[in-house]
């Protein structure tokens, strides 16, 4: 993310990612590298929603938003739904 973050730059970032991810899956057969990169794809996009959803958080109870921080892959990768 950059150094000053808000909501429409994270959102924005999804969906650049968002876009493709799908050109990858459009074209059928991967590479193994293109499989990695999408695979780096979906952990970013887990990243950029918990921190998408930290932002909310922060501002529902009356706090900065910017308080918000990206967490690393291990973290986010490992919570349970």
């Amino acid at each position: 993310m950059t150094l000053h973050t808000t909501d429409k730059n994270v959102l924005g970032h999804i969906e650049e990612l968002v876009t493709e991810e799908k050109k990858l899956y459009a074209q059928g057969e991967m590479t193994d590298a293109e499989r990695e990169r999408l695979t780096k794809i979906n952990v970013e996009l887990d990243r950029c929603w918990d921190l998408l959803r930290q932002r909310r958080a922060l501002r529902e109870y009356g706090r900065d938003p910017d308080q918000a921080e990206v967490r690393p892959a291990r973290v986010v990768e490992n919570y349970k739904g």
